[in-house]
């Protein structure tokens, strides 16, 4: 699929399952090749969503290595195309968060990027009674790859970050 200029963004509804999440991800990237697709982005938190931020902790992996990494690189290979893996929680310098990290793989299922969100959503709105503090459980980063890719150069943001025009 990566001799093909086609980009599909993958839309889902993940929920706490990462296995189903997982295979439903897969579904879909596996639509979007067929489709001609050469290089698919998943949304942010794909592969879990849990019912508190706190979940993260206990899906956490290390760099380099875990069950959500695999998926990545071996979906890449599988189906020959770059895959932009939405977000997944890597294990951060403080064990009480995590970092929300964007993986990026070629067609190979090498990695050849890495993107920590670095401007997290914490805000309260009193009318609504509601609170979210990302900061509470993600850890920010601090660096912006760019990437040289067979369909351009290609920059990561998460989300919120859309909203901060230098990073």
């Amino acid at each position: 699929m990566s001799d093909n200029p086609k980009v599909a963004a993958v839309q889902m509804a993940s929920g706490p399952n990462a296995t189903a999440n997982l295979i439903e991800a897969e579904r879909l990237i596996s639509v979007a090749a067929k489709a001609g697709a050469g290089l698919v982005v998943l949304p942010e938190n794909f592969a879990f969503m849990g019912k508190q931020d706190k979940d993260l902790l206990h899906l956490a992996e290390p760099d380099g290595q875990g069950q959500l990494q695999d998926f990545l690189a071996k979906t890449a290979n599988r189906y020959g195309g770059w895959i932009v893996g939405g977000t997944i929680p890597l294990q951060s310098a403080d064990p009480g968060r995590v970092r929300s990290t964007s993986l990026i793989y070629n067609a190979q299922g090498g990695r050849v990027a890495r993107f920590d969100k670095s401007h997290l959503f914490d805000v309260v709105l009193p009318d609504a009674d509601e609170r979210y503090q990302e900061s509470a459980t993600i850890e920010p980063g601090d660096q912006s790859p760019v990437v040289d890719t067979p369909f351009g150069r290609l920059g990561v943001l998460i989300c919120y970050e859309l909203r901060f025009p230098e990073t």
